[in-house]
């Protein structure tokens, strides 16, 4: 994964781009490490990080390789922001899976340090209402002694019992690069770039 460009902040669905590139949809809790992801992948500092989390409050897409978007999506379950404003954002994500045919892979980032979200649960869910393929990562790896990331695995395999480490789950660090094969191999098969 080389070339990478930012196209635009989508704030209404109205607004989507036009063309019928696919789509890599990028989703977590705010301040799970979506930014960082983008970054460490592409070996860039395109997305915007923020030590403030809900910073994200559009559909942020980034035109990959020339030929597929990632699409950052707002965080969710971030206490500062009010309810209407979460509410707005699950009605915006929602829509956006109903209306867009062009999502080849979802990758759920989930903090490897803490336990699933409800909000995780609620998305993981959904995820399985849809006929979208999707992944798990379990971010901030760097952070997390061996028993630790043990320990995360098993927590994580209680939530998904559909998860399989290392075949639809990964452990991923933007800091060390660690997972960061797995999901370029993965990006790679699926537009042989």
């Amino acid at each position: 994964m080389k070339k990478i460009e930012f196209v635009k902040p989508v704030y209404n669905l109205k607004d989507l781009p036009k063309d019928d590139l696919p789509a890599i949809v990028l989703c977590g809790r705010s301040n799970v490490g979506k930014s960082s992801f983008i970054n460490s992948l592409f070996n860039t500092k395109i997305a915007q990080t923020s030590s403030s989390p809900g910073k994200t409050k559009s559909l942020n897409y980034y035109l990959a390789e020339g030929n597929f978007y990632i699409v950052d999506l707002p965080g969710f379950g971030f206490a500062k922001v009010s309810k209407k404003e979460r509410d707005s954002w699950r009605e915006l994500i929602e829509k956006y899976f109903a209306i867009n045919q062009n999502i080849k892979l979802v990758i759920h980032l989930i903090d490897s340090r803490h336990e699933p979200m409800p909000l995780d649960v609620e998305f993981n869910s959904f995820l399985r209402t849809t006929d979208v393929a999707y992944i798990v990562l379990l971010s901030k790896a760097d952070k997390l002694k061996q028993s630790e990331m043990a320990a995360a695995k098993k927590i994580v395999k209680e939530y998904f019992p559909e998860i399989l480490m290392n075949q639809n789950c990964f452990f991923y660090s933007s800091v060390k690069g660690t997972g960061k094969k797995e999901v370029t191999r993965m990006l790679s098969s699926l537009f042989q770039t």
